[in-house]
C-alpha cells in the first residue's frame, strides 16, 4: 500500500475534528486569551483555518522562506468564513496527499526566515510535525478557548465532557 494511501484516512479524520471545532468558535469576545502569553482568540483560529492550506505548502513544495513569502492574511468574521478557508485549504491538501508518491516523502524539506531556519527534515517528518501535529496542537488550544467561553467543545479520540452519550 502507498504512503499516501495510508495517511488519507488519518488525514480526513483531523480534518473532520478540526472543522467542528472550528464550527464552534465564539465570535463574542475575539480579544480573549487565557493568559498575557497566549495568543487572541482572533488570531489563532484563523491560524487554525489556514494550517490546512500549509499541508499543501509542504506537499508541493521543497521549501519555504516567510522571508520571501507572505503568508495571506485570514480574517476573523465568523465561523463560517473560518469553515470555508479550512475546508478550501483541506481539500487542496487532500488533493495534493493523494498526488504525494512514495519516493517524494524522502525528499529534503526547509522551512526558515530569511537565513534563520525553523525546520530541516524530510517532507514525510515535515508533513507530520509542521503541518499534521501542528494541527491537533493548535486545535486542542482552540478547545480550551472554547471551554473558558462557555462553548461546547466537540469530541476528538472520545467524548468530550459537552459531548457525552451515556458514558
Amino acid at each position: 500500500m502507498a504512503i499516501n494511501e495510508l495517511l488519507l484516512t488519518e488525514f480526513d479524520e483531523e480534518i473532520k475534528k478540526t472543522r467542528t471545532m472550528l464550527e464552534r468558535v465564539p465570535t463574542g469576545n475575539p480579544d480573549f486569551a487565557p493568559h498575557a502569553k497566549s495568543t487572541p482568540l482572533k488570531k489563532l483560529a484563523p491560524h487554525v483555518a489556514q494550517l490546512a492550506g500549509f499541508g499543501t505548502i509542504i506537499l508541493t513544495t521543497p521549501e519555504l522562506d516567510f522571508g520571501k513569502t507572505k503568508m495571506p492574511s485570514v480574517p476573523f468574521e465568523s465561523p463560517a468564513q473560518l469553515v470555508k478557508t479550512f475546508d478550501e485549504g483541506a481539500a487542496q491538501a487532500r488533493t495534493a496527499l493523494k498526488n504525494t508518491k512514495d519516493d517524494a516523502w524522502t525528499e529534503p524539506w526547509k522551512l526558515s526566515f530569511g537565513d534563520k531556519p525553523i525546520f530541516s527534515g524530510t517532507r514525510f517528518l515535515a508533513y507530520r510535525q509542521m503541518f499534521l501535529n501542528h494541527l491537533v496542537h493548535h486545535r486542542a488550544q482552540l478547545g480550551v478557548y472554547l471551554r473558558l467561553n462557555e462553548t461546547p467543545v466537540p469530541a476528538t479520540y472520545g467524548p468530550s465532557a459537552d459531548d457525552r452519550m451515556g458514558f
